[in-house]
């Protein structure tokens, strides 16, 4: 486990673009925590470090956006809005987990589905600075 101090989104766009270095292309990350605690910024630091800085949106509504960066897929997922892990199989969620960099929003609900690697992680607010958020790491093996 390893733990990181982000003092404003700046620091979290930075710190995820340097994390995204180290990704293959089929690692699956879970992204958890409250609304606001960092998780699209987070994704956002993925792509920057792809090349898709200016191509974010959130997929609340759509589930999930896909990009393509030079033959390299990455969707990213918000699983907000679905309401069990049955909506996630309906969609077709299974079927993107081999096929390029996985980013889960609220992906809780399908870790036991997941292969046996995977990365998770947990946002939380700092409760004495509004702009700090503590991100713990966890490669996952089942």
């Amino acid at each position: 486990m390893h733990e990181f101090i982000s003092r404003s989104e700046e620091d979290t766009i930075s710190f995820a673009d340097e994390f995204a270095s180290k990704l293959n292309s089929n690692s699956i990350i879970i992204l958890s925590g409250d609304l606001g605690s960092g998780k699209t910024k987070f994704t956002e630091g993925i792509l920057k470090h792809f090349g898709l800085e200016n191509e974010i949106s959130s997929p609340t509504f759509t589930i999930v956006n896909e990009y393509d960066a030079n033959n390299q897929k990455i969707y990213h997922f918000d699983l907000y809005r679905l309401s069990d892990i049955d909506e996630f199989y309906a969609i077709g969620g299974e079927e993107y987990l081999q096929n390029g960099i996985c980013i889960f929003e609220w992906g809780e609900m399908i870790e036991d589905i997941l292969p046996n690697s995977y990365i998770k992680i947990t946002f939380s607010r700092d409760s004495e600075n509004v702009d700090y958020r503590k991100l713990r790491i966890e490669e996952i093996n089942k």
